[in-house]
């Protein structure tokens, strides 16, 4: 899917989304985020288990020994909250947690210009709920659940700020002079990739006018992009080298690195051309795509399964058969269609946190009335773990999740 493509359908779900002003509507087509960063929204439906109105916490099951150490969600494998929309309590499954999520809105300035501001709803190790916060211009969670990265409001912003999630206090500023608007955090969480930009990557254009469905425009993002480099920040001592990227041709304004699943390199989504991504490895020097990575499309959120044996694909329907993609790794072939919309994150192996519809409303507007769900390899059941996503008066607006591993 092009750049086109994803507009298009962005278009059509801001059009179909209830609430005032047009929202997260370019950060929704341009916005790379965590691991794939930008999302593909595809028309999809799904069959759906029933949806109960209380929490649903399942323990953990299957043959051997759980060896994964405590962590502050808790021992139990699903943990799911089917009347929420936006979440209020954890939402958990087997390896991967919802970290936190954002909603995108518009804010237009006199002179017709504009800009994506993001209210953060983000894990509070202490109570187990979401705290709202509209502090920060970005907010990226560790694995672990325990320490956010943070950029202040004005960017490219000078400093990286590691926000302890239980005091709700940052500990430490890292500097970056090169001027950072995105941050991801290594699959340890020992190390930051820094994405530096000459200007802020979420300032929209009036000369460059977005139809949002209706008829009528809006400011745009620019279609060049003015990011300079990355930056690998050690998150323990503050220290890092920044490493110059110029090879910005067929970028989005906003595409912000994040590393590979080792934690070995850094890549990031380019547009054309026939390449999925760019990689460098950690001095900054251009590194050859990995075997098992060849496959992985940088909008689909998922990726490579915890083994790497598996990559996550995109919407593999056809007629009125919705479903998505798991494909070999190593050579690309379908291994099975999985009912559902979008995949977003493993849980382990065999099981996908992913966007599906209500089965009963997934033609035209219906579409986007989705939810999370978790699916399994071998199966056409789906276990709701959210109610359907809409917007409140708390996060006006639709909501989009970032996973982490627990």
């Amino acid at each position: 899917m092009n750049v086109d493509e994803l507009l298009k359908e962005a278009l059509r779900e801001q059009a179909a989304d209830v609430g005032p002003a047009p929202v997260d509507l370019a950060d929704r087509v341009f916005v790379t985020r965590r691991r794939r960063r930008t999302r593909a929204a595809v028309a999809a439906a799904v069959a759906v288990t029933a949806v109960v109105a209380a929490a649903v916490v399942v323990p953990r099951t299957g043959g051997g020994e759980d060896t994964r150490p405590m962590d502050v969600i808790g021992p139990a494998d699903v943990i799911a909250h089917p009347d929420q929309s936006p979440p209020k309590d954890v939402i958990a499954a087997g390896r991967t947690a919802l970290a936190s999520f954002s909603t995108t809105k518009q804010v237009v300035f006199k002179n017709g210009d504009g800009e994506l501001k993001r209210t953060y709803g983000v894990f509070d190790p202490t109570t187990r709920t979401y705290r709202k916060t509209t502090k920060w211009s970005w907010l990226t969670v560790a694995p672990g659940m325990r320490t956010a990265a943070v950029l202040e409001q004005k960017l490219p912003a000078e400093r990286v700020g590691l926000l302890d999630l239980a005091t709700n206090k940052v500990t430490r500023w890292i500097p970056v002079k090169q001027g950072v608007a995105g941050i991801a955090f290594s699959p340890d969480g020992n190390k930051l990739v820094a994405t530096t930009y000459g200007k802020n990557p979420d300032h929209l254009y009036k000369e460059v006018e977005v139809d949002d469905g209706s008829g009528k425009t809006m400011p745009g993002l620019s279609f060049e992009s003015s990011r300079t480099g990355f930056a690998i920040l050690d998150v323990g001592t503050g220290r890092g080298d920044w490493h110059r990227v110029t090879e910005n041709k067929d970028t989005n304004a906003r595409q912000d690195f994040a590393f590979s699943p080792t934690g070995r390199l850094v890549h990031a989504g380019v547009m054309t051309g026939g390449v999925p991504e760019q990689y460098f490895d950690l001095k900054g020097r251009k590194a050859a795509v990995p075997g098992n990575e060849k496959y992985t499309q940088w909008f689909v959120e998922a990726g490579l399964s915890p083994n790497g044996k598996l990559v996550a694909g995109d919407f593999a329907g056809s007629g009125n058969t919705i479903a998505v993609a798991v494909n070999d790794a190593r050579t690309g072939k379908l291994v099975e269609k999985l009912p559902a919309q979008q995949l977003l994150a493993w849980a382990d192996d065999k099981r996908l946190v992913a966007w599906g519809c209500d089965p009963k409303k997934c033609n035209g507007k219906g579409e986007f009335h989705n939810q999370l769900l978790l699916v399994t390899l071998g199966s056409k059941k789906a276990v709701a773990l959210s109610d359907f996503r809409k917007a409140s008066d708390d996060y006006p607006g639709r909501w989009s999740p970032e996973f982490t591993t627990r």
